[in-house]
């Protein structure tokens, strides 16, 4: 089934705009720049859409964990169903340099996926997952793996990142005509190691913008 709703996740504003948390916005506008498309702010679907063709892409303008308003507005102004929406987030359980094709499945704590499955009313959509690596290994506490998402990367970390965009970006074809297992065979390398190095600041609000 081909895709005709892609959205990006992500946090609005300049302060986000280079932290790990908004990895889909990254994906997206770089998706639009590649289809010549051009974003517009349309308040009737809380976010920024792009057009290309019976494509669209979206940008929510709210914070992450109310992006399903902007997903699901569209999605029902176009009349579209869950399989056919693809959205495409930063995932902690991946490293820097990986990205995963996923249909379905749990949020596993990320509030913009979970917004989406409350205001689609089906987590039968389409993942893309961009790692982002986890602040440590094992578990962590909620208030550093919010810090972490909330902090850009390192420049390795941000190149591995990258690079993986630009692999989602050369599969876009069959992701766009529903050719998932090529997409995933394509996807599916294992990236080479990246050394993670901490940074500095923090993003404001992070009670509404994080994980």
């Amino acid at each position: 089934m081909p895709i005709r709703i892609v959205a990006g996740l992500g946090n609005p504003g300049r302060g986000y705009a280079a932290t790990r948390h908004n990895a889909g916005f990254w994906f997206v506008s770089k998706l639009a720049a590649k289809l010549g498309a051009t974003f517009s702010h349309e308040p009737k679907f809380a976010g920024d859409v792009a057009r290309a063709g019976t494509l669209r892409l979206i940008m929510p303008a709210t914070f992450m964990n109310e992006s399903g308003r902007a997903v699901a507005a569209v999605a029902r102004f176009y009349g579209v169903a869950p399989p056919e929406i693809l959205v495409v987030h930063d995932e902690l359980d991946l490293k820097p340099g990986e990205a995963r094709l996923k249909e379905g499945g749990g949020h596993a704590g990320h509030n913009g996926l979970r917004d989406i499955d409350a205001c689609l009313g089906s987590a039968d959509f389409w993942r893309l997952r961009l790692g982002i690596g986890h602040p440590r290994d094992g578990a962590a506490p909620e208030r550093e793996v919010i810090d972490y998402v909330l902090k850009p990367p390192s420049i390795d970390e941000r190149a591995a990142i990258d690079s993986a965009i630009e692999r989602a970006l050369a599969a876009w074809p069959d992701i766009a005509e529903g050719n998932m297992v090529a997409a995933m065979q394509s996807l599916n390398v294992r990236p080479r190691e990246h050394r993670a190095t901490p940074e500095k600041g923090e993003a404001a609000n992070p009670d509404k913008a994080g994980r």
